[in-house]
């Protein structure tokens, strides 16, 4: 750009013949008022500012040399000047005062800067310190006009043993502000050539908006856009952020009918149709949108008015468009299949259930397409299966679901079975007024079409059938049919199309189903396969159970109750976290191993520990191999013992056991939690604690108390509500506490168990301690004998001494003391030998040139069963023989 075309645009900013020069110049003066305003208020400001800085410094400075140290001492010396004279002038420099003067409490001058008038009385109000109290006044001093401030000195009591002026000369406090104003003049020029530049550009983009053009000529711009604006065959509205209407042309007004005088006025008022104006009002970008006023159709534009810097609103453009109905009408029929389509996609399989997906498919397409539909599956579908398709045969179906405009409609009702020729995957249109169709419906694909349900549907006006067969991954699955009737359009081609494209996405809901269904009926199988089918044979406990599978899906739940030695009856619950094939074939794997460890008799803390490692094991395995792991799982385990009473229990993760006493006193006994299954790095801790005999022990899995919408807590308070008052045989507790607890099918599986505790009576048990010596055998077998005797069980002396001796013997020679002899009578007769020691006999066979070796194996040849368990002091060989007909039952 050249030297004269730059002087020509600045000497057009001063112009005021345009637009751009005028405001330039108002901008310009208004901003130099503005400047030298803010300019004086500064000035006035740093001068107030430096006189009360002055006043704080020198108050400041004499209330410090004031209580300096030493500062008393010097003033009751005999020369004070010669002490305070350098310290006054040393402060007076440092604190950049004018002079810092001590004097006496009679004003007698101690230290001046200048030094010929100290000795000499001070001048001033300073009898005002005398009173304790410094304080600051403007003066005329020795050295002229200046800020003054007096503080006393003080003794220790209080009493003024002098006084500090400080002083601060108006040169030094204009001298401050002198700087200060030279700082605001320089932010004003600052902010003055600022506003000016700033001026410029506006005023530069203004000249450019306007293109240099001053008021007239803007004015005959405006008159020409106007005419053009109103000339145009095209509506144009514009509506500002209030939703009033801006301007309107003539086109725009006779398009919507507006009011004479509707610019001014909100689009609400202007007695259009609701879906007009809520268009109009929305402030969207919106192209080519069609609108409805009266017997028109008029395609919308909307744009925002500001998108180049313009004011706020929205500028519509309106077309009439009418002469373009009959394809507005097809693309209106082509958005109503979309929605329903979507509808479709939105509402089948919701659910994995097969009647449900088909029962969604009809009430679909009824009545957004069809006056009447229905679905017929094959049997096999619906129990989850795979149909298969009769080569030439037909295929039994059976209806499923139908839906219906009219509740008296003649299709065939729910469950009735169709016979269907599978030859075919795809749709079929049918008409009556086809020549072959037109007067026997029997023809419409069906082999055994009723001629009475064919003359009800010719009845009721049914004129049109849409037939498709539901077909996933090559294979028949039902058929859906779709029916209109009355004054209802026949279907046409493209309602085929749509038909194809409803069904297939219904029959890979149903396909979806069908699979679920299949994997889920493998699943109960499988679980029920590895749950128990009965309960063992013991009388220790009288045992009720209850399982519910959760109402969608399988878990892991299980429950067990094992027969142990020593009239002893361990109870099991477990939970596997999950759902499906994995969590049950999980739990029988967790079933099967606490079985195995309880055939070793170990603490249940001790089998819950390894449990936990197994587990763990598992985890890792399957880990490797890509599979699932178990992901959690929680157990309690508990050993009641019908001699003492006592039950023993440790739970890993899971709820503790409640107790229920024979006066129907609810209890939670205290167990500790242990971590869930397969987590390891801490110990299971068991509890022991006295079950009263008749008292209910009920175990239970967290689905009996843990629910959506229920916490924990409030379930345990309805389990004890359940468990309270009056005695109750176990199967009436598990009905009650059941029904207290569910009011609809379970969330997740439940497992309860109830088992009322009974005790072996004292005339059943008997015990004798043995001494170390050989020869206490043979008086162990005498007390056996007579024991027996006593009894009615003479039958089995012979076997009982026999094994009682092998055992005593093998106690004596190989265990240490105290060695001690039981004898149960429970369903069968237990006979136990402990010791001290932890050493284990192992049965052996022993070779015919051995002396001994053969003991066990006699106790294994006379005992029904034998074993060893550990103990907290040492071991328990026992053995069980089967009575043979005892007199009475052992309770």
């Amino acid at each position: 750009m050249s030297h004269r075309s730059v002087g020509r645009e600045l000497l057009s900013l001063f112009s005021v013949r345009t637009v751009a020069g005028q405001v330039f110049c108002f901008v310009l003066g208004l901003v130099m008022l503005l400047v030298a305003g803010a300019a004086t208020a500064l000035v006035v400001q740093g001068r107030s500012d430096s006189l009360q800085e002055a006043r704080t410094r020198a108050l400041s400075v004499a209330q410090t040399f004031a209580d300096s140290p030493g500062i008393v001492q010097a003033l009751e010396s005999k020369n004070p000047t010669a002490i305070l004279q350098p310290r006054a002038e040393e402060v007076r420099k440092e604190a950049h005062v004018d002079y810092v003067v001590v004097t006496s409490a009679r004003a007698i001058r101690y230290t001046h800067p200048n030094p010929a008038l100290i000795g000499k009385h001070f001048v001033g109000p300073y009898k005002k310190a005398l009173t304790g109290k410094g304080f600051t006044q403007s003066g005329s001093g020795t050295l002229g006009p200046s800020i003054e401030a007096v503080v006393p000195v003080t003794r220790s009591d209080g009493s003024v043993v002098g006084l500090v002026a400080v002083g601060l000369t108006d040169r030094s406090v204009n001298s401050v502000a002198d700087r200060s104003i030279r700082l605001s003049i320089a932010a004003a020029v600052a902010a003055l050539t600022l506003t000016v530049g700033g001026a410029a550009l506006v005023s530069r983009r203004l000249r450019r908006q306007t293109h240099g053009l001053g008021p007239a000529e803007m004015i005959r711009m405006y008159e020409h856009h106007d005419a053009v604006l109103h000339a145009v065959r095209e509506g144009v509205l514009i509506i500002g952020v209030d939703r009033r209407l801006i301007l309107a042309n003539d086109e725009a007004r006779r398009l919507l009918d507006l009011p004479p005088d509707a610019e001014g006025r909100t689009v609400a008022d202007l007695g259009l149709d609701p879906g007009a104006t809520e268009l109009l009002v929305s402030g969207q970008t919106v192209t080519d949108e069609v609108l409805r006023a009266g017997s028109r159709m008029l395609a919308v534009n909307l744009r925002p008015t500001d998108a180049n810097g313009g004011p706020p609103g929205t500028v519509v453009t309106l077309r009439d468009t009418t002469e373009l109905r009959a394809v507005t009408g097809q693309a209106e029929l082509a958005t109503e299949r979309l929605l329903l389509l979507y509808e479709a996609g939105a509402r089948i399989g919701t659910t994995l259930d097969v009647t449900r997906t088909t029962q969604e498919l009809t009430g679909v397409a009824v009545p957004g397409f069809a006056d009447a539909a229905s679905v017929d599956l094959a049997d096999p579908v619906r129990r989850g299966d795979e149909p298969v398709t009769p080569e030439g045969g037909t295929l039994a179906m059976r209806r499923t679901s139908v839906a219906a405009v009219r509740e008296d409609h003649p299709l065939y009702p729910v469950g009735h079975v169709v016979d269907f020729v599978p030859d075919r995957t795809r749709a079929m249109r049918v008409h009556s007024d086809d020549s072959d169709l037109k007067h026997d419906f029997t023809m419409l694909g069906w082999r055994n079409w009723d001629p009475d349900v064919a003359e009800r549907l010719r009845e009721q006006g049914f004129h049109s059938l849409i037939s498709v067969p539901l077909h996933a991954r090559g294979t028949v699955l039902g058929m859906a049919n779709f029916w209109r009737s009355g004054e209802s359009e026949p279907f046409a081609d493209d309602d085929v199309s749509f038909a194809e494209e409803l069904v297939a996405r219904a029959a890979v809901g149903v396909d979806n189903a069908r699979r679920y269904t299949r994997e889920h009926a493998l699943a109960v199988t499988l679980q029920r396969s590895l749950l128990p089918r009965g309960l063992p044979e013991q009388n220790a406990l009288d045992v009720a159970y209850r399982y519910l599978p959760a109402h969608e899906g399988v878990g892991g739940d299980w429950f067990d109750v094992i027969p142990l030695s020593g009239a002893r009856v361990a109870l099991v619950v477990g939970d596997v976290v999950g759902h499906g094939l994995h969590a049950a074939a999980t739990m029988g794997r967790l079933r099967t191993s606490v079985h195995n460890f309880s055939s070793l008799d170990p603490a249940p803390d001790e089998l819950l520990g390894h449990l936990d490692e197994m587990v763990m094991r598992i985890d890792r395995d399957e880990a490797d191999d890509d599979g699932a792991e178990v992901a959690g799982a929680t157990c309690l385990y508990a050993i009641y013992d019908a001699v003492s009473g006592n039950c023993t229990v440790a739970r890993a993760g899971h709820p503790g056991p409640v107790l229920v006493l024979p006066d129907g006193t609810v209890e939670f006994p205290e167990v500790p939690t242990g971590l869930p299954l397969g987590i390891g790095g801490m110990p299971f801790e068991a509890a022991e604690f006295h079950v009263p005999e008749g008292s209910r022990l009920v175990l239970y899995t967290d689905g009996l108390v843990e629910r959506r919408g229920r916490d924990i807590d409030t379930g345990l308070a309805m389990l004890r509500a359940g468990l309270a008052g009056r005695d109750r045989t176990p199967e009436e507790t598990c009905d009650d506490v059941l029904d207290a607890l569910l009011d609809d099918g379970p969330d997740d599986d439940i497992a309860l168990l109830v088992a009322r505790t009974r005790t072996l009576d004292p005339d059943q048990v008997a015990q004798w301690a043995v001494a170390t010596d050989p020869a206490a055998v043979a008086g162990v077998r005498k007390n056996v004998s007579q024991w027996l005797a006593d009894r009615g069980l003479e039958e089995e002396a012979f076997a009982t001494e026999l094994i009682l001796s092998e055992l005593v013997t093998n106690a004596v020679r190989y265990g240490t003391a105290p060695i001690e002899v039981r004898l149960l009578y429970d369903r069968n007769l237990i006979c136990e030998v402990s010791d001290s020691s932890s050493t284990s006999p192992h049965l052996r066979y022993a070779a015919t040139t051995d002396e001994g070796g053969r003991g066990l194996f006699l106790v294994a040849q006379f005992a029904e069963r034998w074993g060893t368990r550990y103990t907290e002091t040492g071991k328990v060989i026992w053995s069980e023989q089967t009575v043979g007909d005892p007199e009475e039952d052992a309770f």
